[in-house]
């Protein structure tokens, strides 16, 4: 038997874009952006009110992990010390402490790569409290140099030491007896 088969095109329907219609095309001026830019550029914000309510949030979400009830979520005690070194990061970047940016940075990392605050990961988040408190009570604006590329490579340290967790480019991989950091593909 002898079959034609017929060839069918497909026929490509463009839906209406309703929001683009109502929204336009095109960017910001040029005029805009420069005004924004020297806004933060010439940002006069005192940082450090706003960084002492976060490291109180921190240290709040600290004690709860450390007198949780067994049972109860430990995302959500991650969750409550997260947030505020979520806000003492971009604090730091936008009010000119990258040295409280980076730190911060590193402990969000390392908190969203435990799964439970356990007694030994509670002290690491003790260990970074005390440290941006220490930047922010030296009123340390910049990088610090030397200097804060030690403090960010100890807590690195302390945390690899804590074992459950890889620096950024790294994913933990566990097998049958032991876990290890592999590079991300």
């Amino acid at each position: 038997m002898n079959i034609d088969k017929q060839q069918h095109k497909a026929v490509f329907i463009k839906p209406l874009n309703t929001l683009r219609a109502k929204v336009g095309y095109g960017g910001l001026n040029d005029n805009i952006l420069n005004k924004a830019e020297a806004v933060l550029e010439n940002n006069a914000v005192d940082f450090l009110p706003m960084a002492e309510t976060c490291l109180a949030s921190l240290m709040r979400g600290i004690e709860q992990a450390r007198n949780h009830v067994p049972g109860e979520n430990g995302e959500a005690l991650i969750a409550r010390m997260l947030e505020p070194a979520t806000d003492l990061k971009a604090g730091g970047a936008m009010c000119g402490y990258p040295l409280v940016a980076r730190i911060a940075d590193k402990l969000i990392q390392f908190l969203e790569a435990i799964a439970e605050p356990d007694k030994d990961a509670i002290e690491i988040v003790l260990a970074f409290h005390t440290t941006i408190r220490a930047v922010l009570t030296g009123r340390t604006t910049g990088f610090d140099g030397k200097h804060g590329d030690e403090l960010v490579q100890t807590l690195e340290a302390a945390c690899r030491r804590y074992g459950r967790w890889c620096g950024p480019g790294f994913v933990r991989a566990c097998g049958p007896y032991r876990c290890w950091c592999r590079p991300c593909w």
